[in-house]
């Protein structure tokens, strides 16, 4: 889980980027509630998609504020000073709005605030909310969502930790997919013997996400979620998912032959290694997002396969997904040192069938980490 000490230093850094005059900042996207406090509610208990809200102030340390069954459905220990709780439930009476007894917990911290400059995080902020606060003197003009999210970019050693072990897991997935994939078995099927090796080098319940689709030469892309598709010989299994580890998620891909992969598919599959070859050439601090996509379409589209690679050559990784920085043709975005992001050169033609390869990446100032470890290969 996150660490107390990355906690800490991931507010500072915070309280450097807003301006100074600010006494109080209120959060309530509850991916930055876990980024800054390791709050976050097990998305397998019963309180599954409430909130917390989660106040720092200068002067006063950091409050969290929610419903007491919200509170004690943390996933995990979590770092703050205060807690602000209202009881919503308490097994002898009927309960009220939940997002109400959310409210009047925040209400209960307003004395602190009252002549003091803040901001909210209005983005993520109900107006019900907004209207407690009983406050003129925030900074509306300041968002804080995009403010989070450029210093997300730059992960902490305890955020890599998560994203390894997320990684991890992921790799006994793709693993497990290697031994079985063959025809006669339903996508579903796949889908159910790789969900149990994840869970079970996770060592806890994790959630699982992404393409578990064959593609064929009659239907060269599909993705999503298993179907009752039954593989057969000719088949290209594209096993594309990410496992989500405390808010923090692996993405990579293998693509799966089911029999032996035909002499086209092949050479396919070899231009796909060489476009992820060359993206890694131009993983670095200071790279331009659209160089690296062009120099990871570089192989396919010299091949004369233009038309057939047009998604992206990667994304960032964190809390979100996809999240900057993105590698594709108009990016605006430069890689930073402490980026995670993927590379995932695919093709898909008509006749053969489609396929995809990827890897995962922590960038730095020399190069980068490749995060991932899964055996790539048809067969």
């Amino acid at each position: 889980m996150l660490s107390k000490e990355g906690c800490l230093a991931r507010q500072k850094r915070l309280w450097e980027a807003v301006p100074d005059h600010l006494q109080w900042i209120l959060i309530a996207d509850p991916r930055h509630v876990l980024y800054l406090s390791n709050f976050l509610v097990q998305p397998f208990s019963f309180s599954r998609g409430e909130r917390a809200l989660l106040l720092l102030d200068r002067d006063k340390g950091v409050t969290l504020i929610g419903d007491n069954f919200t509170l004690r459905s943390a996933a995990a220990e979590f770092y703050v000073d205060h807690e602000a709780i209202e009881q919503w439930y308490d097994h002898k009476h009927s309960v009220e709005n939940r997002d109400h007894a959310l409210f009047k917990a925040l209400k209960s911290v307003v004395p602190q605030l009252k002549g003091r400059a803040g901001a909210v995080e209005a983005e993520w902020l109900p107006v019900g909310a907004l209207h407690e606060l009983e406050i003129t003197q925030t900074d509306a003009t300041l968002e804080l969502g995009s403010i989070l999210r450029q210093l997300r970019r730059q992960k902490h050693a305890d955020e890599i930790a998560l994203l390894k072990l997320a990684m991890q897991a992921c790799d006994a997935g793709h693993a497990c997919a290697r031994e079985i994939v063959e025809a006669g078995k339903s996508e579903f099927d796949v889908f159910r013997k790789v969900q149990a090796a994840v869970v079970q080098a996770a060592g806890m319940p994790v959630a699982i996400y992404g393409d578990f689709r064959a593609c064929n030469a009659a239907v060269p892309k599909a993705g999503g979620l298993p179907s009752p598709h039954v593989l057969e010989h000719g088949d290209l299994f594209v096993l594309d998912y990410s496992v989500v580890v405390h808010g923090y998620r692996s993405d990579f891909t293998n693509t799966i032959s089911v029999g032996e992969p035909s002499a086209d598919q092949q050479k396919l599959f070899s231009l796909c290694q060489a476009a992820m070859q060359a993206g890694e050439s131009a993983l670095k601090a200071g790279t331009k997002c659209a160089d690296v996509h062009a120099a990871t379409a570089a192989p396919l589209w010299d091949a004369g396969y233009r038309d057939n690679f047009q998604h992206h050559a990667g994304h960032g990784l964190g809390l979100g997904h996809p999240e900057a920085p993105i590698q594709v043709p108009e990016s605006t975005d430069t890689l930073l040192a402490g980026d995670v992001v993927t590379l995932e050169p695919g093709v898909y033609v008509e006749g053969i069938g489609g396929m995809r390869i990827e890897h995962n990446y922590l960038i730095t100032e020399d190069g980068f980490e490749r995060l991932s470890n899964h055996v790539i290969s048809l067969t």
